[in-house]
């Protein structure tokens, strides 16, 4: 059947920012098609609250409270899930993100935090996990990039150039690591997430949000999960080097900051 395919039946994933939103919604997907998940935030209690909905589904979650704008204790992830579930299949790189700010305000540290953090923290994790994914014959990589790395606002310099780098670092990666693992990308539009938990609790600021995207709704982290899911399985097998636009099709940033000319 079809719907095998998006099997991970006794597959090992690690996923970053797995404390809420995106993350969270990502790893309960995944265990639920099959996969022990190493999940790691900074919150203990949040990853021990998706650990729970994680073993509900029937699989092993590991739990690893961690600063992960540490590049080597995002790169010992890896080493967890050899040490802990006995292999490595699967890499959802969803940690990241940065605040919006003015182009006169974003300094040249601000941009490079916003690299290190969307794009760093990415090839460490991956680096560390490619020899370990090869001793299971290969895996799969996802990136959780943005619509911001394509399209253009402004105060989004940081993030966007942040986010464009992740999406291309996907396309480059993926033609290093051909034929054994796959790398892809998933480039994410407005999401109901706590990031957006302000403007999307204002009904005034929702509706022109809402209004501003084609399909004309907000979307929802599993909106994201199931696109994680996609292609992190055999669904997706002859995929790869690609990013996947999960965003309501925006031509444009739905949340105008209002931000005046200089």
């Amino acid at each position: 059947m079809i719907l095998d395919r998006f099997l991970l039946t006794d597959r090992v994933a690690v996923v970053t920012g797995a404390g809420r939103g995106i993350g969270a919604a990502a790893a309960v997907a995944l265990a639920e098609a099959g996969a022990d998940v190493v999940i790691s935030a900074r919150t203990a209690p949040q990853l021990e609250e998706v650990a729970g909905r994680i073993e509900a589904a029937g699989r092993r979650a590991v739990v690893v409270p961690a600063d992960l704008s540490d590049l080597d204790a995002v790169a010992g992830l890896a080493a967890v899930a050899r040490r802990e579930l006995g292999r490595l299949d699967v890499v959802v790189n969803n940690v990241g993100g940065t605040i919006p700010n003015a182009f006169l305000d974003t300094t040249t540290g601000y941009l490079e935090e916003a690299f290190r953090w969307n794009v760093s923290t990415a090839h460490a994790l991956t680096r560390a996990a490619v020899p370990v994914m090869l001793e299971a014959g290969g895996g799969a990589v996802v990136n959780i990039s943005s619509a911001l790395g394509r399209v253009v606002g402004r105060g989004y310099l940081a993030y966007g150039v942040a986010k464009a780098a992740l999406s291309h670092y996907t396309r480059l990666a993926a033609t290093d690591l051909n034929p054994r693992i796959r790398v892809n990308g998933i480039a994410v539009g407005s999401v109901a997430t706590s990031a957006l938990e302000y403007v999307v609790s204002n009904e005034e600021i929702r509706t022109a949000m809402e209004d501003a995207t084609p399909l004309r709704i907000i979307g929802d982290p599993d909106d994201v999960a199931a696109a994680v899911l996609y292609l992190a399985s055999p669904a997706s097998r002859y995929v790869t080097g690609k990013v996947l636009e999960v965003d309501g099709g925006l031509g444009a940033p739905n949340l105008d900051l209002g931000l005046p000319d200089l």
